[in-house]
This record gives C-alpha cells, sequence and structure tokens, in this order.
C-alpha cells in the first residue's frame, strides 16, 4: 500500500462512524479524492484545524487498488482561508469549497483547476475582496469547462471586468474598478450558468443570497471606494491567463 506525498485542496468532511471522518480533497497531480481521517472527530491533535474547507497543505495518504477510500496520513496546513479579517469573505469559503468539488470529478488530474483553487485561497488570505473575487473565480472556471458565453448580453462594464480577469491574478483584483451593479449582473449571468451545467442549484449558492439579503456594513481594509473592488495588473498568476 504505496504512501502519496502531494499538494491538495480541502473541500469538505463529513462524519463515518463514532470517531472518523471522510475528507474530500482535491490534489495538485491526482484529481479529487476521498479519504478515511482517523480519529478526526475524537480528537484534534491530529488534524487539529487541517481539515477545514479551503485549507491549502500537504497531505499524505495510503491508496490502496480497486478502493474507493484512501487512508490519510496527515495534512500538514500551509495557508488557510480562516485567516481573512472580513466575515464577508469566510462566508464564500463554503461556496468556493462546493463549486469546485462538483467540478472536479473523481482521480482525475486538474492541476489547472488545483491552481486556481490554491490561487482564490491566496487571495482570500491577503484580504481581496470576496464579491469581485467570486465573479473572477467563477469566470475562469465556466471557461476551463468551455461553457462560458460571450458576453454579448452583458453591459459594456461588465465585459470590460471580465477582459481585466483575463488579463489579471486574483491577488491583483484590488485593483480592477468594478460597481456594485456590475457585480450582480455578473452573478445573476455566472450563477444561471452553473445551475444550467450542473443541473441544480447549490446549497451554498443560496446561503449567500440569504447573507447578501440581510443588512451587511460595508468592508473598510483600506480599499477606499467602496464601489471599487479590484486594478488591473501586469502580473499574471496562476495558470491560464498567463497562456494566453
Amino acid at each position: 500500500m504505496p504512501l502519496h506525498t502531494t499538494d491538495a485542496l480541502i473541500l469538505r468532511t463529513y462524519k463515518l462512524g463514532e470517531s472518523d471522518r471522510i475528507v474530500v480533497f482535491l490534489t495538485r497531480d491526482r484529481g479529487k479524492k476521498r479519504g478515511v481521517a482517523k480519529n478526526a472527530r475524537q480528537s484534534r491533535r491530529r488534524f487539529g484545524g487541517a481539515l477545514e474547507p479551503l485549507t491549502c497543505g500537504r497531505v499524505a495518504y495510503f491508496e490502496r487498488e480497486r478502493r474507493d477510500l484512501v487512508s490519510l496520513n496527515y495534512v500538514e496546513p500551509v495557508r488557510s482561508p480562516l485567516s481573512a479579517a472580513s466575515g464577508e469573505a469566510l462566508g464564500y469559503v463554503g461556496y468556493f469549497a462546493e463549486l469546485i468539488d462538483e467540478w472536479a470529478p473523481e482521480a482525475d488530474p486538474n492541476e489547472t483547476l488545483y491552481r486556481l483553487g490554491a490561487s482564490l485561497v491566496e487571495a482570500l488570505a491577503a484580504g481581496v475582496p470576496a464579491d469581485p473575487l467570486a465573479r473572477y473565480f467563477e469566470f475562469w472556471l465556466l471557461r476551463l469547462q468551455g461553457v462560458y458565453e460571450t458576453g454579448a448580453r452583458l453591459s459594456a462594464e461588465a465585459q470590460a471586468f471580465l477582459a481585466a480577469a483575463r488579463a489579471t491574478s486574483p491577488l491583483a483584483l484590488g485593483a480592477v474598478p468594478v460597481t456594485r451593479g456590475v457585480l450582480r449582473e455578473l452573478e445573476t449571468a455566472h450563477r444561471a450558468l452553473i445551475a444550467s451545467h450542473l443541473e441544480k442549484d447549490l446549497k451554498s449558492a443560496r446561503v449567500l443570497r440569504a447573507m447578501q439579503a440581510a443588512p451587511a456594513a460595508m468592508p473598510s481594509r483600506g480599499h477606499g471606494d467602496p464601489r471599487r473592488g479590484i486594478g488591473v495588473s501586469s502580473r499574471r498568476g496562476w495558470g491560464p491567463a498567463a497562456s494566453e
């Protein structure tokens, strides 16, 4: 039973028996895996907070042929979105994790998707505003799957934001100007495409809509004009933008 060690993103966990957890994680080089974390429910000493959604780190696991579940040996966290100071950002973590989980086939290597997810965690931890970051992430996810429809029905402002998204990294989004109206326009268009492609409405998307319907204070982490989200930068980040 060989031991594999790789970079991975934790996507979600659920209970197994009285003491264990099933952990769903996306690896850099071996696709999405499901593994048993022994005693993860009884004691936090072994895994600690390393099993929180979108934790990015090193994962070691044992895998047997013709077995659906691997056995987690350890998870060594490198970066976590829980370090984000913004409550709004933390509210998006479940949404991002569910999107990646739905889009990633079992055991089908997709390093581009992994890099996109890892860069997303880095941007969240750095305090990039979550709302424009979500539209950026949806755009690239849909585009990588070949289901993004070009913006004939989008406003010029929305198309300008997407043009910037094609040429910048998630960390640079804080300098790209965008209004809340444009973000809502893109959210509506993207959610319709996602629901059509997955043939269902994501549970986390419903939670986000409920959050947005409630009164919320504007973020105040030094981003200036609240109508702004992000600047076009020459930095090309996690992958696809650099190849165009």
